[in-house]
């Protein structure tokens, strides 16, 4: 009786284990034909035709379906039947539903524009030619045309939405429209210089004929047009009505938002007055660091003489062409390669590439950022660096080495590269979902610079010191500035107090803060859990402890919520 009651328990937990994979399946693939933009950039070229109208009132009410019914079917599985993995993705499944539940009731679509990370920003750079949208075949041209008309659909949506958000009291600070403005009339100037011209000059001559003409007429009839409206708009009427508050704490509904934006990020349910004292520790922490190396260099001054020191000294800005600084950054990835092996004994097979970024977004990014490449590694990652003025750029201030370790390897491009080709993971787990892990991931490895080869003089030390000071400082200013403590212009003289930065990277990476809420939370969130998870691994293990073992541990189930990740490592922990 016994042996047939366990083998019916060992039956019904390997039916429910393929049930579930099935329903993993399914909410991946249908999430897929509610996000087409997200399937182009992960490779998925189905719904290349399509772009969901995803702030609009029939998506938002067909996307809360959506979630409700999946969190109902998850509902019906015994966790205690579950393997490990099974349990951890099941936590990461209903973690993804409630959160996108939640802000549903916020109306964010009020605020469908930022100068940072938009829609039509994203239309711009697929529209380029140089990015995930495919243009080789006459189909990838309609697809890109269909596009096209619905993305007209969109920018009309989006000027309903800010005009309601207007009559509200929900709308953006005036300082960002005025950036967005430019942006929208560079992307709807009907000029042969404009990226989405770029196709047409490169269409294969087998259908140039056939395909020339309606993608001229589908440029400038449709898309330029909803640019411009965009433009017009924010212009003539969005921009009086704006707020002169920085942050969210200044409009209706704002306080709420916020709330939302920093559990969003950090995945904890830390409070942000305790994200607000966490980040002033660790500026002070980190400040008494950067004396010591001060001192090391034989400088004089105070501490922030030794910042202007670092900022203009014309030894730190060595660079006359963009390419130059290109290279710079390719001679730190020959210089990381041979100690990945001392952290790593897992390594992502996809290949990333490093590019300047488009003119039409450079003027307005904060630094280096990471695009991840497609799914099935077909399209590599991009570490896309802006060079708006070559003589500038300062190795300090940008932390090139620190920089690049946290963007492309072994931060942004090993670990997502990674979770994309773990077949192990779910298909809906392959793509990153948690902020909190995988920033979190990325300033913790940056604090390993030492051990792969980088950070071998003061100044790199120093600039390493700067990216973490950085970090931690976003605690302070992006919880300051939306919830009342500080404004634009407090943020910007905090920064400057303790950053070796320019007035106007300063200036840019508070508009940043002001544009993302909660976003730059995400870093030194995660880090120190990550750093804390680790010493705990270390005191329980001791001798046993192994740094590989542990990284290995981290990078082998893909990214996750904080509260997930605790339980998950405590376990490997136990295993050891």
């Amino acid at each position: 009786m016994l042996m047939a009651s366990s083998l019916f328990i060992t039956q019904s937990s390997i039916a429910q284990q393929k049930k579930l994979q099935q329903l993993f399946e399914n909410y991946y693939r249908e999430s897929l034909q509610l996000q087409p933009l997200d399937a182009t950039f992960l490779g998925y070229h189905e719904y290349d035709d399509q772009l969901a109208n995803d702030i609009s009132a029939p998506y938002i009410a067909e996307v809360s379906r959506f979630d409700e019914k999946y969190l109902k079917l998850l509902s019906s599985f015994d966790k205690e039947q579950l393997t490990p993995a099974d349990r951890i993705s099941v936590d990461v499944l209903k973690k993804i539903l409630s959160r996108d539940l939640e802000s549903r009731k916020l109306h964010l679509e009020y605020l469908p524009l930022n100068h940072f990370n938009s829609i039509p920003l994203f239309i711009g750079q697929l529209g380029s030619g140089s990015s995930a949208q495919p243009f080789k075949t006459v189909q990838d041209y309609r697809n890109w045309i269909r596009r096209i008309a619905a993305f007209k659909i969109w920018a009309a949506t989006a000027i309903l939405n800010m005009k309601k958000g207007a009559s509200a009291g929900t709308v953006l600070p005036k300082v960002l429209v005025m950036k967005i403005i430019p942006q929208m009339e560079a992307l709807g100037k009907d000029d042969s210089l404009n990226v989405f011209y770029t196709p047409l000059k490169t269409l294969p001559a087998e259908f140039k004929q056939e395909i020339s003409d309606e993608l001229g007429k589908a440029i400038r009839e449709q898309l330029l047009p909803a640019y411009q409206q965009l433009a017009d708009y924010l212009k003539n009427e969005y921009l009086a009505k704006a707020t002169d508050s920085s942050g969210l704490s200044g409009i209706v509904g704002g306080a709420a938002m916020y709330r939302y934006y920093v559990k969003y990020y950090t995945t904890t349910d830390s409070s942000p007055e305790e994200i607000y004292q966490k980040g002033l520790d660790e500026v002070s922490r980190i400040r008494a660091k950067m004396e010591l190396i001060k001192t090391r260099t034989g400088f004089s001054g105070t501490l922030n003489e030794f910042f202007t020191f670092l900022k203009s000294d014309p030894q730190f800005m060595p660079f006359k062409t963009p390419e130059q600084v290109l290279q710079a950054y390719r001679d730190v990835y020959a210089k990381i390669k041979p100690h990945l092996p001392e952290l790593f004994s897992i390594f992502p097979k996809a290949d990333f590439e490093i590019r300047r970024v488009e003119s039409f977004r450079e003027a307005g990014q904060n630094g280096p950022s990471y695009t991840l490449g497609s799914i099935d590694g077909k399209r590599p990652g991009v570490f896309y660096v802006p060079v708006p003025d070559a003589t500038k750029i300062n190795t300090v201030s940008s932390a090139m080495e620190a920089t690049f370790i946290h963007e492309a390897v072994p931060g942004h491009h090993f670990q997502i590269s990674l979770q994309q080709e773990n077949n192990a993971l779910p298909t809906f787990r392959r793509s990153i979902s948690f902020n909190a892990f995988t920033e979190g991931w990325a300033l913790y490895i940056e604090s390993l610079g030492s051990r792969l080869g980088c950070y071998t003089d003061p100044y790199q030390e120093m600039a390493a010191l700067n990216n973490e000071m950085m970090r931690a400082i976003r605690l302070v200013t992006d919880v300051g500035l939306h919830t009342g403590k500080m404004t634009r212009e407090q943020s910007i003289a905090y920064i400057m107090a303790n950053l070796s930065t320019s007035e106007a990277d300063a200036t840019s990476a508070t508009e940043r803060y002001m544009a993302m809420p909660g976003q730059a939370l995400s870093y030194k969130t995660g880090e120190l859990e990550i750093l804390r998870l680790r010493a705990m691994c270390e005191k329980r293990l001791g001798k046993k402890f192994s740094i590989i073992k542990f990284h290995d541990a981290l990078l082998a189930q893909g990214d996750m919520p904080m509260t997930v990740l605790e339980n998950y490592i405590n376990d490997w922990c136990s295993r050891q």
